[in-house]
């Protein structure tokens, strides 16, 4: 049997990214749901609140990085996020938009004693 080192770096993505630029351009009180629509795309979830509601948009960075050193393997997995929430009235009317632009802070990291 033989017992050989190695490491590897692995990155996956979630849906499109998410403009900063973009969901800063949708207006509570001003913007509707085809504004939303024409700048964001398709949502990736649509929550039903009564008679209002809510789109979710995500785009996930993943980031994983192993060792393998004869017995032991060390593996770090760091995982960010890009989300906006934008809520409407049920007139299709944005009323609340909420955002978190994190996706570019996902790093390759293996945990060290």
């Amino acid at each position: 049997m033989t017992v050989l080192p190695g490491c590897f770096f692995s990155r996956s993505r979630t849906n499109p990214e998410l403009s900063p630029e973009l969901a800063s351009q949708i207006i509570p009180a001003q913007s509707t749901a085809a504004d939303v629509t024409e700048l964001l795309g398709a949502p990736n979830e649509v929550v039903q609140l009564g008679l209002r509601t809510a789109w979710r948009y995500e785009h996930t960075v993943e980031k994983q990085s192993a060792a393998f050193l004869v017995f032991l393997g060390l593996r770090g997995v760091d995982t960010q996020s890009d989300r906006v929430w934008v809520f409407f009235d049920s007139e299709g009317n944005v009323t609340n938009i909420g955002t978190q632009f994190q996706a570019s802070e996902a790093e390759y990291d293996v945990p060290i004693f």
